[in-house]
């Protein structure tokens, strides 16, 4: 019988609860799902913070309705805002010389696995690469024969705050356990295949309220950033400076063309009530690549910091700009870095808003369908 398996994503707008298991050829098959919108978080901390237990209350229930199963074990993701990544050279002697074992690798990950933050826990510990004694990079070192192992391994660290909170929100919901993961790493492996990863990939996440932008190699995150800027301040920009009502302001937002040329007589038109509210194309998208200057700087002020190599990939996802038709070459020019949309590779689920809540279910999905000899990696990527 199939495993199935829950997971909690925390967006910056929605909470969502997914509980699915692996279909044929390696799909994912939802077959229950629950979503419920909140305020949010922004800088680290959450809106209203005593609506949380309700929030998740709501998801969970409705993913259990339709699922008709109670969840007994939870996977909780932990969002770029609550977690940090910290890189560390890792080296250990394995005596005389011999086949490196999975255990061997576990071992020296747990051997860089201290920090002094004592508010923060670790929840992922991931290998960027590996060297053996010819200090040759490698991906997968367990088989080859050396008398010493090191790596250069990244351990991303969750805000102890942020996990006390939905321990106890899932104790209260009567749920048994709960194991967390990293958001933006669950990302990085599922959107990015191997070969990708290894040449550096970035992958910025524009939510909401939120983006994340994380920069992976090999099995890893090497830098992460989070700031509060999204999907939901180019609406705030619309309601302002056109005096329009939020909700048309996002009707707008999803109607803008960012990769065609408007002439002054071109406009925007809203459906209001039984009349049409006609707008400058010109001035909303004049407002839209304004927030979108914004961004590209912000992005490349983050990267600035990257030493990334001419060959890495840039791609975008999230709900926050996807599906605004433009915006990703809009932000290539103005990054100078050329940047796609990336989304799930699942059918009828290859949504950019799906990003985080499928990455998380296919990572945790692969620890059920891992074959024994695995099991090591596994140990290591849920920080056990």
């Amino acid at each position: 019988m199939a495993q199935e398996a829950a997971i909690l994503d925390i967006g910056s707008s929605k909470i969502t609860v997914l509980i699915c298991r692996r279909g044929v050829n390696d799909t994912i098959t939802v077959v229950g799902k629950g979503e419920c919108e909140y305020p949010g978080y922004e800088e680290g901390e959450f809106y209203r913070p005593d609506e949380l237990v309700n929030v998740v209350f709501k998801a969970v229930s409705a993913a259990e309705t339709d699922a008709n199963m109670k969840i007994r074990h939870l996977y909780i993701g932990v969002p770029g805002q609550f977690s940090v990544t910290q890189c560390k050279d890792v080296t250990m002697s394995l005596g005389k010389r011999r086949r490196v074992t999975d255990e061997d690798v576990d071992k020296l990950l747990a051997l860089g696995a201290d920090f002094d933050d004592g508010g923060y826990e670790l929840v992922n510990s991931q290998p960027v690469y590996f060297t053996l004694g010819d200090e040759r990079k490698l991906i997968q070192p367990v088989g080859m024969t050396a008398n010493r192992l090191s790596g250069y391994i990244s351990y991303i660290l969750a805000d102890k705050k942020f996990t006390e909170q939905f321990s106890r929100i899932s104790e209260d919901l009567g749920i048994e356990s709960v194991e967390f993961v990293s958001s933006v790493l669950a990302e990085a492996l599922f959107l990015f295949d191997d070969i990708v990863r290894d040449r550096y990939a970035v992958l910025v996440d524009v939510g909401y309220i939120v983006t994340d932008i994380v920069v992976a190699r090999g099995d890893g995150i090497v830098r992460q950033f989070s700031f509060s800027l999204g999907g939901g301040h180019f609406t705030k920009d619309l309601h302002e400076d056109l005096s329009i009502r939020f909700s048309l302001a996002e009707t707008l937002k999803r109607k803008a063309v960012l990769n065609l040329e408007f002439s002054a007589e071109d406009t925007y038109d809203l459906n209001v009530g039984e009349r049409v509210m006609s707008l400058p194309a010109v001035q909303v998208n004049d407002i839209i690549t304004a927030r979108m200057n914004k961004l590209a700087k912000t992005i490349n002020k983050c990267l600035a910091s990257c030493d990334l190599p001419p060959s890495a990939t840039y791609c975008l996802t999230g709900g926050g700009i996807s599906y605004i038709p433009g915006a990703a070459d809009y932000l290539s020019r103005k990054t100078d870095k050329q940047f796609e949309i990336v989304a799930p590779d699942l059918p009828q689920m290859n949504k950019p808003h799906l990003s985080s809540a499928l990455s998380l279910m296919d990572m945790v999905l692969g620890a059920y369908s891992a074959p024994q000899r695995k099991k090591g990696f596994f140990a290591k990527l849920f920080g056990r």
